[in-house]
């Protein structure tokens, strides 16, 4: 038995429908700089024994949600699952990130690559499933997976990269193998997310993280086209409700009515480019989801309460915004910062609303 949503405010937004407050959530919301999460990763005894425990990924979804007056709950898990279970071997050093043993980076590695069984994912679809039932209606479930060609990054470079040397190097060298590891990751990404959604997610993400390291011209070959590749095969309906689909790219600004017109129902904006100006260039045609600078949140709150009015203010008195960080929110964030911000968003939304 599904659970009716007792705060749906934020799948309301996603369609651009009136809602009584700005909805919010924050990426990576359920992190490091919680130390309840901490401890709950202490006794999980590393991040991917952590991330593979629907148990252990159940309780660390919830935890932001019990400290804060949050929207909706994202999924813990990690963009790099798809790649792990195409034989990769993911492994997160401690205080490295993540790490491919056997990375893509030749014409036969491409050649082996496939979309993964799924039956390898259900770790995923299983802390999914248990983490609906452990919300039981309170905010809405959103799932989530890295973009092909974000991903893509990782398995061609073996892990975070600070010039996407090889990866570029094989795109300009050899787009022929470039687009082939996209079809196959945009392939697999589809299949993921409509498992998510099967298993109960309410809203899904695709984050196009290193989107913003392409020149233009490539972003939309090798990014854009593989993403709205994504999102052309996704179950919108569920529960008898659409299923909201963003789209966020990491410097992504110059590209917004491209990525607008992509198929997604929200796009979401990093810190640089100001809301008010990319709902003037966007009109109707999505929801808006951001874009709050994440440093905000280490200044004093009176600091955090004017940044935070600034963005809600600049984005007006329409429907269609999900409140949001930039970026994911940093590890060494106050856990108060964050609490001030919550009710900020409430507050000042609600007073808007009434005026």
């Amino acid at each position: 038995m599904v659970a009716p949503l007792v705060n749906d405010s934020f799948l309301r937004a996603c369609l651009r429908e009136p809602t009584d407050h700005t909805p919010i959530w924050l990426m990576r919301q359920a992190g490091r700089y919680l130390p309840e999460y901490n401890a709950t990763r202490a006794r999980a005894g590393s991040f991917m024994a952590l991330a593979t425990n629907p148990d252990f990924a159940t309780e660390v979804t919830l935890q932001p949600l019990e400290r804060y007056a949050l929207d909706a709950a994202i999924l813990f898990s990690d963009i790099l699952t798809v790649p792990d279970a195409m034989g990769l071997g993911l492994s997160f050093a401690q205080g490295e990130g993540p790490r491919f043993a056997d990375p893509v980076r030749d014409e036969a590695a491409v050649a082996r690559l496939a979309v993964p069984d799924l039956d390898r994912l259900r770790y995923v679809f299983d802390a999914v499933a248990s983490i609906r039932q452990a919300l039981a209606g309170r905010v809405p479930l959103i799932g989530f997976a890295g973009s092909p060609w974000t991903l893509a990054c990782y398995m061609v470079e073996g892990g975070s990269s600070d010039d996407y040397r090889l990866v570029k190097t094989m795109l300009y060298a050899r787009p022929d193998l470039m687009h082939r590891v996209l079809a196959v990751n945009a392939d697999a990404v589809a299949l993921y997310l409509n498992a998510q959604i099967d298993a109960g997610a309410q809203a899904v993400m695709v984050f196009d993280s290193w989107g913003g390291v392409l020149a233009d011209g490539a972003f939309q070959a090798f990014s854009l086209a593989y993403t709205q590749r994504v999102l052309a095969r996704l179950k919108r309906e569920h529960e008898g409700r659409r299923v909201p689909a963003i789209v966020f790219t990491r410097g992504g600004g110059q590209w917004l009515e491209q990525i607008a017109a992509s198929g997604a129902d929200v796009v979401g904006l990093d810190w640089t480019t100001g809301i008010g100006a990319a709902r003037e260039r966007v009109g109707e045609r999505v929801a808006l989801q951001g874009n709050l600078d994440p440093s905000v949140l280490f200044a004093p709150a009176a600091a955090i309460e004017a940044e935070t009015k600034k963005v809600l203010d600049e984005f007006g008195a329409h429907p269609g915004h999900v409140f949001n960080l930039g970026h994911g929110i940093s590890q060494y964030t106050p856990p108060d910062a964050v609490r001030v911000l919550v009710e900020t968003v409430h507050d000042h939304s609600r007073r808007r609303r009434k005026a």
